[in-house]
């Protein structure tokens, strides 16, 4: 059974976090039961935030009566002091806990420091102060962020996308995360799924001992693949390892990873998943993706207005409006 230590925080778990984004798509009912198999099959680590709609209030509902024996994180996109202690608050109530273990900066443009004229950061201290969080964190898509982040050594956690489709400069920022003693919380290890093996994605990260996956999880059976994993961890075989190539190689390049940081779009597209479908017919089985319902949401890109509002919230800085007129050209010679 693999397990990892989270940097100088000294959260020690099993190399399986639970990403509880997915779980607001489900029913109270099911999200209960997905939450509480989890617990009881030896997940201890539990990842929200404030922005994932009901998905704290149902870890709250779920395994407030075995908090002491769980580690939650979660995250606040608050800009602001006020909106800070407002986050916190609801977090804290809807967790049913009175503290959080990782409290989080959410996707922030910058990395918050002591003196930066925001204050965010000094509310972070006090919040620990008040015993209200124990470890302070921040996640982030932009490799400078993180990487000042992590420098900077106010952080006892990153968390980022990291996946055997990573670069080397993505690779680097783990080697930091243990140089600096930094905790790496590992999003988005299927790359909003572009990967469809989870025991290949398993097996690289098997490579980097500081790393702790948190799986997106909103389906009982996706929920067992990841538990017959810390039975059976799948090893980094020769033909693994010629997958991983072949991916990266058909991969290489700019992609949508599907983070949805670039929505709404005013006129109703669905961009992280329209900006990535020609991956998806290619990497999925393309039937479902040709259904009339995604056919009217790809006929949607044809009402794109250029405003650009997409491209500006992008943390990879990708021309979305081209990427998903390039899509919507190739989506036609499926159908």
């Amino acid at each position: 059974m693999e397990k990892v230590i989270l940097g100088r925080t000294g959260i020690c778990v099993q190399k399986n976090g639970f990403g509880a984004l997915p779980v607001q798509r489900v029913s109270l009912n099911e999200a209960k039961i997905i939450l509480r198999k989890a617990y009881e099959n030896g997940i201890q680590f539990f990842d929200s935030a404030r922005a994932y709609s009901d998905s704290e209030e149902k870890i709250g509902l779920a395994l407030s009566d075995v908090r002491e024996n769980i580690y939650i994180s979660t995250k606040t996109m608050a800009t602001t002091v006020q909106a800070f202690w407002e986050d916190l608050e609801t977090s804290l109530k809807m967790l049913k806990t009175d503290y959080i273990d990782i409290y989080q900066f959410h996707n922030p443009s910058f990395c918050p420091k002591p003196g930066d004229g925001t204050g965010l950061y000094e509310a972070m201290l006090e919040a620990k102060n008040q015993g209200k969080i124990h470890y302070i964190g921040l996640t982030n898509h932009g490799w400078k962020v993180a990487k000042e982040a992590i420098e900077s050594d106010l952080y006892d956690t990153l968390q980022f996308p990291f996946s055997y489709l990573a670069s080397e400069k993505e690779e680097e920022l783990v080697r930091l995360c243990e140089e600096h003693n930094v905790g790496f919380i590992c999003m988005k290890a299927l790359s909003g799924g572009l990967i469809t093996r989870s025991d290949i994605a398993y097996a690289y990260l098997l490579q980097y001992k500081n790393a702790l996956p948190i799986w997106g999880i909103q389906k009982e059976s996706e929920l067992d693949e990841f538990i017959s994993y810390q039975k059976q961890a799948p090893v980094l075989t020769k033909d693994i390892e010629e997958i991983i190539q072949h991916d990266r190689k058909e991969l290489a390049g700019q992609f949508c990873c599907g983070c949805g940081y670039c929505m709404p779009c005013p006129q109703g597209i669905i961009i992280n998943q329209c900006a990535r479908m020609s991956l998806m017919l290619r990497r999925a089985p393309a039937e479902n993706w040709l259904l009339e319902k995604w056919q009217a949401e790809m006929n949607k890109i044809k009402d794109c207005i250029h405003c650009g509002k997409c491209m500006t919230h992008c943390p990879y800085g990708l021309n979305t409006p081209e990427l998903l007129q390039k899509n919507y050209e190739d989506y036609q010679t499926f159908l």
